[in-house]
């Protein structure tokens, strides 16, 4: 039997070092998979023989091989994992991966339900998988109504709610503060919903800052709220890839297609850069033909 080279050996420590972390069993397989290429590729070569060109010489094996981007990728991140360990453990120095430029990945945007599949989850009755009706048709009511992210919603207190001005107070990422407005539909949802949380949290004799609660009075968690709008959605016949995201998603793209302003939608959804937001929304071709349409000298 062949003895195992140095970075063979090196593999099978660090592996052992991420089963003691209690590192996911994906992980670990996944990991295991792309460090045994890599150790077969530096073969002999001692530490100091892998420089970032035996690294490159690595990724293009895989990519003859036939490996997809995103594989390649992830063997790369396992290589330069390894090498942080080593770092770590005192072995080596320098991390050659760390020279290495990431593939470019495709980016994938989530598709989004179009107008009439958001209007067919939200109008009607809460399906039966509804625990708590009132407060999850608020839920879509603000998470596809204002566009706020998943943290967003469960951090509203009820003190943030300004009735009078139709809007609500959001603490988005780095503690910004914005206003962000709502309308007759959401407005609906909380006329139904105040009672039912107090008549909760009454029975209970509990208070509760948080806008939204659970049946024991306790403020609703991301967790939590992603589980409820994909059960509910998916029994609307969305999608089972849905999330609280998707429906952020929406917000934005169906402003677009019904001709708000970039910049407007930029400051609703709380990113810094227009960038972030034009990468955000999808450009749907009924938008870019009405815009066209619209405003090309040619197409009148």
């Amino acid at each position: 039997m062949k003895p195992d080279t140095v970075v063979a050996k090196a593999v099978k420590d660090f592996l052992r070092h991420l089963r003691e972390r209690n590192a996911s069993p994906h992980t670990i397989k996944a990991y295991s998979g792309d460090l045994a290429l890599f150790s077969d590729y530096a073969d002999s070569r001692g530490w100091k023989q892998i420089d970032h060109i035996v690294v490159r010489g690595f990724l293009s094996q895989l990519y003859e091989k036939g490996l997809s981007k995103t594989s390649v990728a992830r063997a790369l991140a396992a290589v330069r994992s390894l090498y942080r360990w080593l770092a770590r453990e005192g072995v080596v120095e320098q991390n050659p991966a760390k020279l290495v430029a990431t593939p470019k990945l495709p980016k994938k945007l989530p598709r989004v339900p179009t107008i009439e599949e958001m209007n067919a989850v939200i109008d009607g009755e809460m399906p039966e998988v509804a625990a708590f009706p009132a407060r999850d048709r608020l839920m879509f009511e603000l998470l596809y109504g204002c566009g706020i992210r998943n943290s967003e919603l469960t951090g509203i207190n009820l003190d943030d709610i300004r009735m009078s001005a139709e809007a609500i107070l959001i603490r988005g990422k780095g503690k910004k503060e914005r206003f962000v407005p709502f309308g007759e539909s959401v407005k609906t949802a909380l006329a139904a919903y105040l009672p039912e949380r107090l008549k909760i949290l009454g029975t209970l004799r509990k208070n509760s800052a948080g806008l939204l609660i659970n049946r024991r009075g306790g403020r609703l968690t991301t967790r939590s709220v992603g589980r409820i709008i994909k059960r509910i959605a998916v029994s609307k016949g969305l999608s089972p890839d849905v999330h609280p995201h998707t429906l952020r998603h929406a917000f934005g793209t169906h402003m677009l297609e019904e001709g708000a302003d970039l910049r407007a939608i930029q400051e609703l959804l709380g990113h810094e850069r227009l960038a972030t937001t034009q990468r955000y929304t999808q450009l749907s071709m009924k938008h870019v033909l009405q815009v066209y349409d619209q405003t090309h000298p040619r197409a009148k």
